[in-house]
């Protein structure tokens, strides 16, 4: 069984993405026999490079994903290196869920309507001027991209976070700075010297995917990001909804760029994390064993943003009459609330429905491939959960439409679920995988040697202990589907809208209360789903049963002690 369900998992992973990548070269090379097009050549070439704003693009693409994921990697190592063993690094793990939780579109759109000239924090500083009209600079949709710049990198800190805390246990940091501070290094320089350089590498993956979304990103750039001209990215999604379906070699083009620049963008963090690490080093051992470094106060910016846009978009989604620079509504009103209630619903359970489907079986893919490794030591591969977080969503959804297209009959909802189940896979397998490395695997031996069967030692040892993480990884895997924007609308061929899909289409332009409406509902169902996985999480916890009934069992004892004999 469990061989089967490994070779099912690498099929559904691994096998489409064939006919995907081959589709976006054929189309890139102008061969599209159902267009018409039977001879191939150069021309969607030359026309993705006679776009008068492509080289601009392509360069405010680079500054703006780079910028990003540097910022995140600083914050995120700052936050680290101020809070890591303190007493309130246990409040900062317990934060991350819920900031996972939030989808980046209902980020974005609250994103947009504190930092718009007449955005709230534009509002609070008029309090303290003469200005009464709203200011002229902005950081949604600036020139220089540093709205989408500053979102990127406080978004993903988070992440980053999280996918550290498996690295620094097993690091041992505790001994490392016993050892540095004995030495004479300060916390800041024993972080900065002994840690970091091993931290960094062993956060390659991680950093990738982190860069590979700062590139790639649609959704959205489309809302805070530049747009004159967008980042190459969104050019390129223009390019594919132009309705002259002759022009699509442009966008194959397009696509098959992103994909090099992201590719050789990585390449580039390879050979400078090399370089820094390994080559020179004489950094980590010279100069001032005492450093000073900031970081303390810095999680609370990264939280406290994310969190500020639930209030702000619950006020603008029951705001009917709000003029600048008043600080709050004059007038309130359910009227936008009614007015979309039917069609939420009907979004609503679009999303439920993909999102319980493509969660459920990325779980079930995620656990029998890590009970396989453990069985017959063989994991995944790498480039299996590699794939769909590295390589620009473009790039291959766009030729595995064009593949999908050429079959008979309609595809598009399975299509759409697969899509999500593989966009889902890796993070559910990351975030199980470190629950499962740190079982203790002689527990399930002691069981099978007292006589019970091998599902039955797995159910009623293992399972209690790893329901927790099965649980979150659940609630991550929903809070993926979720989010997910270019697979839904470019293989579900505008037949199955969603939240988000409605989201993004709504916060391009239309009124502010209604795009309140659709981002707050939307980073609402992410935070339900993670509050049930994380109440459930710890009523089911073994530990925390064992100590409740330690707990009753002294009371017990002590109510009997204290009986009066008669």
């Amino acid at each position: 069984m469990l061989r089967l369900l490994y070779v099912v998992t690498l099929t559904v992973c691994c096998l489409p993405l064939i006919p995907g990548l081959g589709g976006v070269l054929l189309s890139a090379i102008s061969y599209l026999p159902v267009l018409g097009l039977h001879e191939p050549s150069i021309a969607g070439w030359q026309a993705m490079l006679a776009w008068p704003s492509t080289i601009i693009s392509l360069e405010i693409t680079l500054y703006t994903g780079i910028a990003a994921s540097a910022l995140a990697v600083m914050f995120t190592f700052l936050i680290l290196q101020a809070c890591w063993g303190t007493k309130g690094w246990r409040r900062i793990e317990r934060w991350l869920a819920p900031l996972l939780a939030m989808p980046h579109v209902a980020f974005a759109i609250g994103f947009a309507l504190t930092f718009a000239p007449s955005g709230w924090l534009f509002r609070f500083s008029a309090l303290f001027s003469s200005e009464n009209e709203p200011y002229q600079w902005s950081l949604v949709q600036d020139q220089y991209g540093i709205g989408l710049i500053l979102a990127l990198a406080i978004k993903e800190t988070p992440f980053l976070l999280l996918m550290s805390l498996a690295v620094l246990k097993q690091m041992r940091v505790d001994k490392l700075l016993n050892v540095s501070q004995s030495l004479g290094y300060n916390r800041s320089a024993a972080w900065m010297k002994v840690i970091f350089p091993q931290w960094l590498p062993r956060m390659r993956f991680p950093i990738y995917a982190v860069i590979a979304y700062g590139l790639s990103v649609v959704d959205v750039a489309m809302i805070i990001g530049p747009t004159s001209p967008n980042t190459f990215a969104v050019l390129v999604w223009q390019w594919f909804n132009d309705p002259d379906l002759q022009l699509l070699p442009r966008a194959a083009a397009g696509a098959i760029s992103l994909f090099v620049l992201c590719f050789a963008v990585l390449l580039a963090y390879r050979l400078f994390e090399y370089l820094i690490v390994r080559v020179w080093q004489n950094w980590q051992f010279s100069g001032s064993k005492c450093i000073s470094l900031p970081g303390k106060n810095l999680f609370k910016l990264v939280a406290v943003i994310p969190f500020l846009m639930i209030p702000v978009l619950l006020v603008w989604s029951f705001a009917l009459r709000w003029r600048f620079p008043d600080i709050w509504p004059s007038r309130f009103s359910v009227r936008f609330w009614e007015q979309e209630s039917r069609h939420l619903i009907e979004l609503a359970t679009n999303s439920l429905i993909l999102g319980l489907i493509s969660a459920t079986v990325a779980l079930v893919f995620a656990i029998g491939c890590l009970e396989y490794r453990d069985k017959y030591h063989k994991s995944v591969p790498q480039l299996v959960i590699a794939i769909p977080m590295l390589i620009p969503q473009l790039s291959i959804l766009f030729g595995i439409q064009v593949a999908i297209y050429m079959l008979p009959g309609q595809w598009h909802v399975p299509a759409t679920i697969w899509a999500h189940i593989l966009f889902a896979f890796p993070y559910v397998y990351l975030a199980l995988d470190g629950p499962w490395k740190s079982f203790d695997q002689r527990l399930t031996q002691t069981a099978r040697s007292l006589g019970h069967s091998p599902f039955k030692a797995w159910s009623l040892v293992k399972l209690p202990n790893v329901l927790p993480a099965i649980l979150l990884a659940w609630a991550v895997g929903l809070s993926v589907s979720f989010a997910q924007y270019l697979p839904t609308q470019l293989l579900g061929a505008g037949r199955i809208t969603t939240l988000t899909t409605e989201a993004v289409s709504l916060a391009s332009g239309q009124d502010r209360r209604i795009s309140a409406v659709y981002g707050l509902i939307q980073a609402f169902l992410p935070l339900v789903f993670f509050a049930i996985a994380l109440a459930a999480s710890r009523i089911s916890d073994p530990k925390r049963r064992l100590a409740r009934q330690a707990e009753q069992r002294e009371i017990s004892d002590e109510f009997v002690r204290t009986k009066p004999n008669y």
